[in-house]
This record gives C-alpha cells, sequence and structure tokens, in this order.
C-alpha cells in the first residue's frame, strides 16, 4: 500500500484525476479567464489613455502633427468633448482620434453620447441654421471661457475643384485640423470681433456665407448688424466690414462710423466698380478721410501682358501684390496669387496730409487701361481716351485720429476675393483675406500648418503590385524547402 501511495504522489499533481475531472479545475479554470479578461481590459485601458495604438492607415488620419501637440501642451483651460454618436453608428476614425488627443493631455476629455439619450445638451449648447446640433456632430466646450463650438460632418471634409467637369469632389478629411482649431477657439481669452454692416444693400448673409464661415473657422467672432439694432454695440476693437454698400448712410450713421475710427477702431471695404460711389455723399466722404478715391469704370488687363490676367479673360486680373505692414509676408512666401475679376481702381494716394498714410497693396499692370462704359459702348477693348495703368486695385490706410488714437483702413476694388468659393480653392485668396483681418484687428493670429489627410486610398500601381506578389510567391517556396529539409532524412531512415 505504501509503494502505491508512493507511486501516486510521484505523479505530477495536474496529471491526477482530482485536478483533470474535480471542481478545482473549473475553479482554475474560470480564475484563468477572469485573469485573462483583466488582463486585456487593463491593456486595452492603458492602450486609450496613452496612446500606444500604433497608426498603420494609408493616410495616417489618426496621427496627430506638431502644431496640434504644441497646442495642447500650451492650452490654460480645461476641455471637454461631446462626441454625439448612437451606439453602433460611430466613426471610428474619429473615437480613435479624439483618443489621442486626450492622451496628449490631461486638460482634454471626451465621452460619447447622444441627442436622444442626453437632451440637455439641446438646451446648453445650441446650434446655428448652418451648424445645427445633431448626431454624428462634436460638441468642443470649454467651461471656464463659456465657448463651445459644434463640428458636424461636413466640417471634416475639403473639397477641391475639377476644373474639367467644373464640379467640387472631395479631397481630403480635415478632422485634426477642424478638431484643433476648435480647441484654440474655446480656450482663447479674448476672441475678435468681426462686424458686418447691412442696412444699406450691402452684401448680406448669404452673399458673404463662405467668408464668416472662413473667418470663423480661424477664430473670429463674425456678428451682422445694423445701427438701428439696439442690442448691438460697435467697440473699438472691433473691426467694422462695410461690404459694397448700395445706398448711403444716414448722417448718424455715418457719424457713428466716424467716432468708432476716432477711437481706434479699423475698417475693411470692398468697393465694386457697380457701386455708384457719386450718389452716396456721405459713404464717399467716409472714403476719402482716409484717402480712397475711387475712379469710375472696369480695369482690363492689357493683351500684351498675359501674366497680368487668367485664361485669356483681360477683365480676370490676377493683380501685383505689393510688400506692405500687412503682406509683406505673403510676398516673402510667394502666397500673393489672387484673381480679381472686374476689378474697380482707386487713385494713386497723395501725401498731402501728414496724419494719414496710404500705401498701394494689389496693382494692375502697366499696360491695363480703365474701360469706363458711361461713353456708350459696351466692349471691353481699349478705345481713345481710356486712362492708362498702373491702377491701384486695393489700398491700405491709418490715420492718426484728433483723438490721438491709430486708426486703419483698406480698401478693395473686388468683392469677389471674398465671397467666391471657387477664388478661395484657386488662389491664396484665404491667407490674403486672413492676413488682412490679422492685422486690422490686432488679434494674434493662430498658425494651424496642419494637412488634410487624404480621404480616398490611392489606386494600386506596377510598382505597389510587385512586394504583394514576391510575397505570394516566396511563402510557399518557404514552405516547400523547410518541408524537404524535413522529409528528406526521414526517407532514408
Amino acid at each position: 500500500m505504501k509503494k502505491k501511495n508512493g507511486a501516486r504522489d510521484r505523479v505530477p499533481f495536474w496529471r491526477q484525476p482530482r485536478f483533470r475531472y474535480g471542481s478545482v479545475s473549473t475553479l482554475i479554470l474560470c480564475l484563468c479567464v477572469a485573469a485573462l479578461t483583466a488582463l486585456v481590459y487593463l491593456c486595452d485601458t492603458l492602450e486609450k489613455k496613452n496612446s500606444w495604438r500604433v497608426d498603420f492607415s494609408f493616410n495616417e488620419l489618426t496621427t496627430q502633427s506638431e502644431t496640434t501637440q504644441a497646442i495642447l501642451d500650451s492650452l490654460p483651460y480645461d476641455v471637454h468633448i461631446y462626441a454625439l454618436f448612437t451606439s453602433g453608428s460611430e466613426d471610428l476614425p474619429l473615437m480613435e482620434l479624439l483618443n489621442r488627443y486626450a492622451a496628449a493631455s490631461d486638460r482634454v476629455t471626451w465621452e460619447q453620447t447622444s441627442v436622444t439619450l442626453n437632451p440637455t445638451l439641446t438646451t446648453r449648447f445650441r446650434g446655428t441654421s448652418d451648424e445645427p446640433l445633431t448626431n454624428d456632430s462634436l460638441i468642443v466646450s470649454c467651461e471656464a471661457t463659456g465657448r463651445y463650438k459644434i463640428l458636424s460632418p461636413e466640417n471634416f471634409i475639403s473639397l477641391s475643384l475639377d476644373y474639367e467637369a467644373g464640379v467640387y469632389e472631395i479631397a481630403g478629411l480635415t478632422y485634426e485640423k477642424e478638431i484643433t482649431s476648435a480647441i484654440s477657439y474655446v480656450t482663447r481669452e479674448d476672441i475678435p470681433r468681426v462686424m458686418i454692416l447691412q442696412g444699406h444693400g450691402e452684401l448680406d448673409a448669404n452673399g458673404t456665407a463662405v467668408l464668416a464661415d472662413f473667418l470663423t473657422s480661424n477664430n473670429f467672432e463674425v456678428v451682422y448688424f445694423e445701427f438701428t439694432d439696439a442690442d448691438v454695440t460697435l467697440q473699438p476693437e472691433d473691426l467694422l466690414l462695410i461690404l459694397s454698400p448700395q445706398r448711403d448712410f444716414m448722417p448718424t450713421e455715418l457719424e457713428a462710423i466716424t467716432d468708432f475710427a476716432a477711437a481706434g477702431g479699423n475698417l475693411f471695404i470692398t468697393c465694386d466698380y457697380t457701386d455708384d460711389v457719386s450718389a452716396m455723399p456721405n459713404y464717399q466722404s467716409l472714403l476719402r478721410s482716409y484717402g480712397f478715391q475711387p475712379l469710375d469704370g472696369v480695369v482690363i488687363a492689357g493683351a500684351e501682358e498675359s501674366g497680368t490676367y487668367y485664361d485669356g479673360l483681360q477683365i480676370a486680373l490676377l493683380p501685383y501684390m505689393q510688400s506692405t505692414a500687412a503682406t509683406s509676408q505673403l510676398v516673402e512666401e510667394n502666397q500673393d496669387t489672387l484673381l480679381l475679376t472686374a476689378a474697380r481702381a482707386f487713385a494713386q494716394p497723395e501725401e498731402s496730409d501728414r496724419n494719414l498714410t496710404t500705401q498701394v497693396v494689389l496693382s494692375s499692370g502697366y499696360q491695363a487701361y480703365l474701360r469706363d462704359f458711361n461713353d456708350g459702348s459696351e466692349s471691353i477693348d481699349q478705345q481713345d481716351g481710356d486712362p492708362l495703368g498702373p491702377f491701384a486695385l486695393a489700398l491700405l490706410s491709418q490715420r492718426i485720429t484728433e483723438t490721438g488714437n491709430l486708426s486703419k483702413a483698406f480698401v478693395l476694388g473686388c468683392s469677389t476675393v471674398l465671397t467666391s468659393s471657387q477664388v478661395y480653392v484657386m488662389t491664396d485668396a484665404q491667407e490674403f483675406i486672413l492676413t488682412m483681418c490679422t492685422y486690422l484687428s490686432g488679434a494674434q493670429p493662430v498658425q494651424l500648418d496642419i494637412m488634410a489627410k487624404t480621404a480616398f486610398r490611392p489606386a494600386l500601381s506596377t510598382g505597389s503590385l510587385a512586394p504583394g506578389i514576391a510575397l505570394a510567391v516566396a511563402a510557399p517556396l518557404t514552405v516547400l524547402v523547410v518541408a524537404l529539409f524535413v522529409l528528406l532524412p526521414r526517407r532514408h531512415r
């Protein structure tokens, strides 16, 4: 009996019947499953918290740039993001990118919810007609500043123009740029305000929708107002936009603008060649106070200067950008391509007032001429007596007011630079507008040099197929060689 017991004792414990078939094995199995489940959960939590997952996507959609990291490192306040997605309809790359934002900064947190599960969001965060609060959107909010920004799926798509088809198509995905811009916006101490004047036939909200969206995306607050609005007050730190008015200002309105300028307010003005400035004496007085004298007619490029107009259209000008206090960096970086269709010219500035300095920002070619259709001819061909260029197409002025403040004003002879999405895509209009608004408002520029990620996987080419073909051939050959080394010695045994 002792021998039998001794033999049984020498049997490894995992081969003993009570372990192999008993409740102990079941308990150990459950413990192992629980341990493995806990390990997986722990690893998954740590992976999300520390963003350990490597981005192997073809477009590196969830990889953050140095620009984003720099902004996250300098956040002054906490930011919370609501991802409004119902279960099962999540945008997985977006969710992964939000995990990376939270991992990159302790000040950024996010949660997934939906309008249905959390209806109070509709009262806390009110959308607009252009940016409604719906599922599939993001809400980027900062409690310390009280600001928030709603990002809809359309915000994450960049478009490009197909010149042959004449249509816009999806060119890239802008998840990172939009989210980083929103975080920067909601955490800034002060937001520069752009006031777009209405009530005189100016370009309205529909006509300036592209401009308003662009300025908003670059951390400006855009407000449309009339002088009769009791709840809107023009402040000296605002930037006043007067976009091609068709009716004159009332004396009280001109006085309000003059007081605004005297306090150091700055103006951005467009004056199209179709605007009848001569019928608006108060508006004309405002222009002349900054040295702006509109000329009648439309500027036509000289046929000999092919580099000064676009695609054979002499009325579509490619102006020369001059180096000024506002545009010097654009000129140095060769971001000076603009398209002005049917542009008005202004008289060359004169040094007649020691408190006023006026510079030419955009100019036409030397062979350009000014075509005034009041002579009865509707042809754009040069006629005898048409004034010759070069012409000033945009001017920048600064005046020392009687109160000792500095007021700056910019006038542009073509409003389509601001309002045409096609011009935005084809030229450096966005950089130009942002530079001028930043300069005039005195706001600190926010450089978001974040490239859009490719939206579609590149098509396979002959070169890209070679590695796959090589692998498909090499794998079975490797198995065959290994099999021969194993089987041939056995054959001779």
